[in-house]
């Protein structure tokens, strides 16, 4: 049986200009992902500050623009200003999100110092569970302001003279959620968050924020909750946000592959109910939608219960990747890129331990998950413009979802780099797929190179004893001429196919 797939990219039909945050991350006060994970006193790689750097090179590595923090569940219950000033006054409090002890020995002001490490911003989720929007003016008053008033001031006596600029702010996380503190009705929540955008905005005019959309696709809340929330918030926020995770629980590889034709249709319904308020209040201003939580996660579901409580630190959510989950989180990025037009933020939850692409030992080594690698490879070469995709693919069903290409991708244009990077994932599971992609409208093409992400076997693992059993290969054997390109992409395969444009 011989698959194939066409593609015709032009570069004058563009999707949008990618907003380089479509490749943030998120880092929650939630198991290891701080403490144990970018936070490690006494590690051989930890700095002056006990942050690890051999955790940070391979953040850095990843160009990740934005990370979201400090949660998350977390953050409902959370109170900013047990994380600031001297870290030995600082308060141990009972963490009802996820039933451990947080020490606050990293707050505000070190996450910020650890982001200029990284290369990174922060966006910033503010607590609408537990509290509401005298905190919301004050939390951006000390983060950003100058000098000259209380909070300001204060910041500057615990030693950070310069303000952080944190210029993107979450309203709140998953606040429709019965498991979230301080549980809102749609109502409830869309005037609570209004008035804080307002406030906040007048502390910080410059200042961008994120208004809760709907916890995932299955409330039963959905398309209700988010155009009620924007009916109060619309003139008051820049973004939306989406919260989806992918998992497969059954083993059912061929519908777990298709998981992001189901992310396609969750983001064009986003679209349509901003676009309807939009219509609704005669407005000229266009909602951006921020999908600041989305992974694959399912491997550690039950393993979290059989936890004690009230632990600092422990491991949960610690997925161990395989190599099917790269290629659903390749896929997954595809969409992301196919709606850069709306979506202009997004956050691969999470970024170290916790349902992540970086692993850690306490006190030993890091290394990168199978799903680092595809994350790595869009965030690095998927920098542009994204192209419409005109695709004809072979298709094939699957128990839940029928006519699926065996084709998923998407091209990007570098203009400035004078690149064009093709990002392609065949998911076939027992042929490779002959690819050709006509990219007529840029003349003259030279391969680069072609990376291929791929494995005997689909339930591959990196580990600390294996970190490098799954990692990309640059023998992809792609061909280009003129401004054709053609190449055997192998059975269940992300690729990387890399183009210079000749002048």
């Amino acid at each position: 049986m011989t698959v194939s797939a066409k593609m015709i990219v032009d570069k004058d039909f563009i999707i949008g200009a990618i907003d380089d945050r479509l490749y943030g991350s998120f880092i929650e006060h939630l198991g290891r992902a701080v403490y144990g994970g970018i936070y490690e006193p006494g590690h051989p790689e930890a700095d002056d500050m006990g942050f690890r750097q051999d955790v940070i090179r391979l953040i850095q590595a990843l160009r990740v623009p934005i990370v979201r923090y400090p949660g998350g569940n977390f953050v409902s219950g959370y109170d900013w200003k047990d994380g600031i000033g001297p870290v030995e006054d600082r308060p141990k409090r009972l963490e009802l999100a996820w039933r451990t002890v947080e020490p606050n020995y990293v707050g505000m002001n070190e996450f910020a110092a650890w982001a200029k490490r990284a290369g990174t911003d922060v966006m910033w989720a503010i607590n609408l569970g537990t509290q509401g929007v005298d905190d919301a003016r004050q939390v951006v008053e000390y983060a950003n302001h100058p000098s000259g008033s209380y909070w300001s001031d204060l910041r500057i006596k615990h030693g950070y003279r310069e303000p952080h600029k944190i210029k993107t702010w979450c309203l709140g996380n998953e606040m429709d959620g019965p498991w979230q503190i301080g549980q809102k009705t749609a109502a409830e929540y869309g005037r609570v968050a209004q008035e804080a955008a307002k406030v906040m905005k007048w502390v910080d005019p410059t200042i961008e924020l994120v208004a809760c959309g709907s916890s995932n696709l299955s409330m039963k809340t959905f398309a209700d909750w988010e155009a009620t929330v924007l009916d109060h918030t619309y003139e008051h926020v820049d973004f939306l946000s989406l919260h989806q995770y992918y998992g497969n629980p059954n083993n059912d590889t061929p519908t777990f592959l298709a998981r992001s034709l189901q992310m396609d249709e969750f983001i064009d319904s986003v679209t349509a109910i901003c676009d309807y308020v939009k219509a609704k209040k005669r407005s000229k201003k266009k909602m951006y939608l921020s999908f600041d939580e989305w992974n694959v996660w399912f491997h550690s579901r039950e393993q979290d219960t059989k936890l004690d409580p009230w632990q600092i630190a422990p491991p949960q959510l610690e997925d161990i990747y395989t190599m099917e989950d790269a290629l659903v989180v390749g896929s997954l990025l595809i969409s992301l890129l196919k709606h850069a037009d709306r979506v202009k933020m997004a956050c691969l939850a999470q970024l170290v331990n916790v349902i992540a692409p970086i692993m850690t030992e306490n006190g030993g080594s890091a290394w990168a998950q199978t799903i680092y690698y595809p994350y790595l490879h869009a965030s690095v070469y998927g920098r542009g413009q994204a192209l419409v995709p005109l695709i004809q693919s072979d298709k094939y069903d699957t128990k839940e979802i029928t006519d699926v290409p065996y084709l998923e991708s998407i091209a990007v244009h570098n203009e400035a780099d004078g690149e064009v990077t093709i990002f392609a994932v065949n998911r076939h599971l027992e042929e490779s797929l002959e690819f050709d992609a006509d990219l007529r409208s840029f003349g003259s093409c030279t391969l680069i190179e072609h990376l291929v992400l791929e494995h005997a076997d689909l339930k591959a693992r990196n580990t600390a004893s294996a970190p490098f059993a799954v990692q990309p290969h640059a023998n992809g054997g792609a061909s280009v001429d003129g401004s054709k390109v053609k190449a055997s992409l192998g059975k269940a395969s992300w690729n990387v196919i890399r183009l210079k444009v000749n002048a």
